[in-house]
């Protein structure tokens, strides 16, 4: 079957083949016939198989065929987990209807607001979001639902991971009850299963494979290897494997800088991308990783769902996830469209438990390779051997200043004293800290009693202000004090008190 015999309009025809889409996969051949004729489905189908086109495609294809709606009016809603997954259905949308005329938009959290508003006061027939972000808009009367006429929700299973349920729910209440639905996941768990049917209304289900199913070009293997040990065979496969691009996945936010430092302490250049970075940062990764730049690709589970990046060789699980269904999704980031990819989990022995429901999940026993290469050995024993360290990735400390009060402490430290004479010298300092060029050797203290400001580093700046600010008083010796301190009664000690304890 081709993409013509699905009855798609021209204008999509054109836009898939220029994307060199030749053949639609057996989700696309299953889903887009009853998604057409205004079916709600629900699809079931094993990551990287091509579930956005699955309902992009028709849904653009009958708001083609529709009349133009009223103007603010959103007739398309997108749910997705993800920024980075939204990110990707949003440019998908684009992709497919680059010759239909439509409007696209996307809003998730983490970024300014700004931009995505100004793009929904323009006009919008097809919102992609985020719950969080979504709901915000909606409160603040920037986003009105009553006009959507098809709701989509994306990895329904990963939104209910991350407790989502309740946001989906508001959503949900706040569309027309006269709509298409079109409700599509990876894993099908019995919770999803009740979602589904409380949104859906008489669905067509719809799976490509059993549910989770791991891709069938995927070479799945296994080391057992100590927790202490991962870093060092880590570095030794990404020396000696012949890769394109790697995606690593490790549990934890703080474990995916530390394998970034480990890396480059061998002079392997990656990057990390987790929840606790910018979404510039995030951005910028993934653009790094996209554009070959960066080769090597740090991340937290959520990287799982939303990567659709070609010619992913390897897929390396440096830990092993706590939910079998994870696995499934790590996986499936390589060998994606058909291609054949490499799977390489490292188990150590709190794992155990965890690799015994992955392999009853995906209804077979992962391969062992044994760790005893010579290189690997030896890397081994003397892991500082032959090391390269790269440059860290982290940003150069901002100068600080010590601190920047409006009292005697805070002109001092800028340069003043504290009767407000400024230092001669003091303008060229500041000029050169707000231009970031390095200060001279710091000098003895000036003639007219002022001291020289001078950068430092955010620590030393904590500490001078805190010294200067618990430095003890001198006594009051003006005629007034002195005359204010014999006029308060002496303070006797209480008599007949029990005394206390000194334990």
């Amino acid at each position: 079957m081709s993409f013509e015999d699905l009855k798609l309009a021209a204008p999509l025809l054109k836009a898939v083949a220029e994307l060199g889409y030749t053949q639609p996969t057996p989700i696309q051949t299953k889903a887009i016939p009853h998604a057409l004729t205004g079916t709600d489905v629900l699809g079931c189908a094993q990551t990287g198989t091509g579930k956005t086109a699955a309902f992009a495609l028709p849904i653009l294809h009958r708001l083609m065929e529709m009349p133009a709606a009223l103007p603010g009016k959103i007739r398309v809603l997108v749910l997705s987990p993800t920024r980075e997954l939204a990110a990707q259905i949003d440019e998908s949308f684009r992709a497919y209807g680059r010759y239909t005329g439509l409007r696209f938009a996307v809003i998730f959290g983490g970024v300014n607001q700004n931009p995505q508003t100004d793009s929904l006061r323009k006009g919008v027939d097809v919102l992609v979001a985020t719950p969080g972000r979504l709901l915000d808009l909606i409160e603040q009367r920037f986003v009105d639902l009553s006009g959507v006429q098809f709701l989509v929700l994306d990895e329904a299973d990963r939104m209910l991971d991350m407790g989502f349920i309740l946001d989906i729910r508001r959503i949900v209440a706040l569309v027309p009850k006269a709509r298409q639905t079109l409700f599509f996941s990876a894993t099908m768990p019995p919770e999803i299963r009740r979602l589904a049917d409380t949104i859906l209304n008489r669905p067509v289900n719809v799976e490509a494979a059993p549910p989770a199913t791991t891709a069938e070009k995927v070479n799945q293997s296994l080391y057992y290897v100590g927790g202490r040990e991962k870093s060092i065979l880590l570095a030794h496969l990404l020396s000696t494997l012949k890769y394109s691009r790697v995606l690593v996945f490790v549990k934890t936010k703080h474990g995916a800088d530390r394998v970034v430092k480990q890396m480059r302490r061998w002079g392997i250049a990656a990057e990390a991308i987790h929840g606790d970075k910018t979404q510039g940062a995030r951005t910028r990764a993934l653009e790094n990783f996209k554009s070959l730049k960066t080769r090597i690709l740090i991340a937290t589970d959520i990287a799982a769902r939303g990567l659709d990046i070609d010619d992913i060789s390897h897929v390396i699980n440096y830990d092993i996830p706590h939910e079998a269904e994870t696995y499934v999704h790590r996986i499936g980031r390589t060998g994606r469209a058909g291609a054949s990819g490499e799977a390489i989990s490292f188990c150590s022995v709190e794992d155990f438990g965890s690799l015994s429901d992955i392999q009853r999940l995906v209804g077979r026993k992962i391969p062992e390779l044994k760790a005893n290469d010579p290189a690997y050995l030896q890397r081994l024993q003397n892991p500082d051997r032959g090391a390269a360290p790269l440059p860290d990735l982290e940003e150069v400390a901002e100068h600080v200043h010590a601190h920047r009060s409006r009292g005697a402490r805070g002109q001092r430290a800028r340069g003043r004293n504290p009767r407000g004479h400024r230092d001669s010298r003091d303008h060229d300092s500041r000029e050169r800290v707000r231009d970031r060029e390095p200060l001279p050797p710091p000098s003895p203290a000036l003639a007219d009693g002022g001291e020289r400001f001078e950068a430092m580093d955010r620590e030393s700046a904590y500490e001078s202000a805190s010294l200067d600010y618990f430095k003890p008083q001198r006594p009051e010796s003006s005629p007034r004090a002195k005359a204010k301190a014999k006029a308060l009664p002496p303070v006797k000690p209480a008599q007949g008190l029990p005394r206390r304890s000194q334990g």
